[in-house]
């Protein structure tokens, strides 16, 4: 489910149904943004496109498609905020989301995030940099991520997953807190990388499966994606795999 638009829109919604994934769209007039990222080899430089302007119609869209959840259900809110959404359309999908009985998992880097923890999100997945301008969090040693996990769990938050990059990731579920190391890789483009990241550790965990193995597949896939072009093959995953460790801290 998501937000489409123009032919970049038209062709990201045909390659996803080639690939035979299940695509809700929701359509506005102008074309979906195009990123530009470059690399010289020791840098990443990103041009970003804010986005098109969703309009009213759009929104409508979006809460129609929302009908759909049923009890149990899991969504996954992630990206920016585009022009022409207010930081308040947050609260009308949360809103549908508890009618519905449907949890949701919160990937934002917006300071609005500070807001919505406090709906008790069932997971967010932070990065470092967004712990440190959302919530104004450092994360440097073992002793500042324990703290910042206490934290997010008092204003909400029941589960957290924290990515960063090359110093790998952390899971608290309130309770532990679990480490697992990044994979050697070089460096191509940390665009998504987040994503499929998030994306591997659902796969597992929402499954009931071991937090150790969702972390290392979680891990592993990121830095598939990172060190590919485009969002990759995901042919390394199982190799990366075996570059990491998990720690229960």
């Amino acid at each position: 489910m998501g937000i489409f638009g123009g032919f970049t829109g038209r062709y990201i919604v045909e390659e996803l149904l080639k690939e035979k994934f299940k695509v809700i769209p929701a359509w506005v007039n102008q074309p979906t943004r195009i990123n530009i990222i470059i690399n010289d080899g020791k840098h990443e430089y990103k041009l970003l496109n804010p986005g098109n302007h969703v309009d009213d119609d759009c929104k409508l869209q979006v809460l129609h498609h929302l009908g759909c959840l049923n009890e149990g259900d899991k969504l996954v809110i992630s990206g920016s905020l585009p022009p022409g959404i207010e930081s308040s359309f947050y609260d009308e999908i949360l809103s549908v989301c508890r009618d519905k009985g449907c949890e949701v998992i919160l990937d934002i880097s917006h300071p609005v995030l500070k807001e919505l923890i406090k709906q008790k999100p069932l997971l967010i997945k932070p990065n470092d940099d967004e712990l440190a301008e959302i919530f104004g969090l450092e994360v440097g040693t073992r002793q500042q991520v324990r703290e910042a996990m206490t934290s997010l769990h008092k204003a909400g938050a029941r589960n957290v997953l924290l990515t960063m990059g090359a110093r790998g990731l952390y899971f608290s579920d309130g309770t532990d807190i679990w480490f697992c190391t990044a994979p050697e890789i070089e460096l191509v483009s940390s665009a998504c990388a987040g994503d499929a990241a998030l994306g591997a550790f659902l796969s597992v965990w929402l499954r009931g499966g071991d937090v150790s193995e969702a972390l290392r597949l979680a891990s592993a896939t990121g830095a598939d994606v990172a060190a590919s072009p485009g969002l990759g093959t995901f042919s390394r995953v199982e190799q990366l795999m075996t570059q990491t460790e998990t720690v229960k801290l």
